[in-house]
């Protein structure tokens, strides 16, 4: 390669689920069948209306050019609806809110528009690695705060107390909580509010999965002043079953909001308008859908707690979210070996917790993103490998 790439490419590695995924279709390609359980990609479809709505939008002439950068009005106001009626959170669609290209997108937009080279900010650990990723990529410092079970994952704002804050301009917090399945409350929403405004620190929750296994839907922005301090993303990924679409959105003041768009607009075209009048429908699915939904999370869920249990890992049946986050038996030294074998031994792939940060390494995840064959069979297999493991160390 004649010529170098950015120093800031030298900060980061490519995502774990990329090079796993890569690994897996070459073990397809071999012959050997893999089950696929570490990633959380919906595999339920999105409700019949919103895949008609986009039929009908895409047949439309006038819907193949540009669009706004902030989305079609419809759009807007579809969110801030949502927004009232789960979360209790009044947002002005006019300025309060800014469709995305997915909520991941919004954590590159938002530390493009207020990390300074040398700036800090505070990651979760165990949490979403992009958090770290985009960080270093805009020249942050990251400092990560350590999260516990001890503790409910939740974050020790007494223990931060005690450091230098005066260089921290962002503080990434996510609940319902990925990968632990920590759900949110005022309470801790609260304290998060009070301790970002003493210390002049923009909070920002991402909150993509309020509404899978979950009926206590909490935001960020419903507490008093959360709009001066606080942004938060939300995503139609997980809720509505449309990952592969990439329609999120952030919300918060009008003014975070305008410094948004600025980097936004430099960024993109604006987004197909016919996902985003479907994106419209899928926002006014009734409670039955959701619920609907989570009937089958909750069956695939008896399944994979099963496979916690046959992999002697302990887990909070508290959990909401997409996944189940279980601790390791004390005689697995790394979570990474232990993982490793059984994709090569099992054919099941598994998340290791280590990627999530140091305070993973005892832990690990399991997608309910299969149906119940699938996990039955993934379950089987893990069955026949411990056996195996059994056997041969007699």
């Amino acid at each position: 390669m004649k010529v170098k790439p950015a120093d800031r490419t030298g900060s980061v590695q490519e995502y774990y689920f990329s090079r796993k995924l890569r690994q897996i279709d070459e073990m397809r390609k071999s012959g050997i069948d893999i089950i696929n359980l570490g990633i959380g990609s919906p595999d339920q479809p999105p409700s019949e209306n919103t895949i008609r709505c986009l039929n009908e939008e895409a047949a439309e002439p006038t819907s193949h050019g540009y669009q706004s950068y902030m989305g079609i009005p419809a759009l807007r106001k579809a969110f801030a609806d949502w927004y009232k009626t789960y979360f209790h959170v009044e947002l002005d669609p006019e300025n309060e809110i800014l469709p995305l290209m997915g909520s991941k997108e919004g954590i590159m937009h938002i530390s493009m528009a207020f990390v300074n080279p040398g700036d800090e900010v505070l990651i979760p650990d165990p949490g979403y690695p992009t958090y770290t990723s985009v960080t270093k990529l805009v020249g942050g410092i990251v400092r990560y705060y350590e999260l516990h079970e001890k503790n409910g994952w939740r974050p020790d704002l007494d223990e931060l107390e005690k450091s230098d804050l005066s260089k921290v301009k962002i503080m990434w917090v996510n609940y319902p909580h990925m990968p632990t399945g920590t759900n949110g409350s005022l309470e801790l929403y609260e304290k998060l509010i009070a301790f970002a405004s003493k210390h002049n620190i923009l909070l920002c929750n991402d909150n993509p999965y309020s509404f899978i296994l979950n009926n206590k839907y909490y935001s960020l922005l419903a507490v008093d002043g959360a709009k001066e301090i606080a942004l938060e993303l939300n995503s139609l990924s997980k809720s509505h079953n449309m990952a592969g679409w990439r329609i999120g959105m952030v919300a918060g003041h009008k003014e975070y909001i305008n410094n948004i768009l600025k980097v936004k607009s430099n960024m993109d075209s604006g987004m197909f308008r016919a996902l985003q009048a479907a994106a419209v429908e899928a926002l006014m699915n009734p409670p039955s859908w959701y619920e609907a939904v989570n009937r089958v999370y909750i069956q695939r869920r008896k399944i994979v707690e099963e496979i916690m249990l046959l992999l002697k890992c302990s887990f909070n049946k508290d959990q909401v979210g997409l996944f189940v986050w279980g601790r390791l038996p004390e005689d697995i030294v790394s979570c990474e070996s232990f993982v490793e074998e059984i994709l090569i031994k099992a054919h099941v792939f598994i998340t290791p917790g280590f990627i999530f940060g140091s305070g993973g390494n005892r832990y690990i995840r399991v997608s309910l993103c299969a149906d119940e064959k699938k996990l039955q069979e993934a379950k089987v297999r893990i069955s026949d490998y411990l056996k195996q493991n059994i056997n041969n160390n007699k």
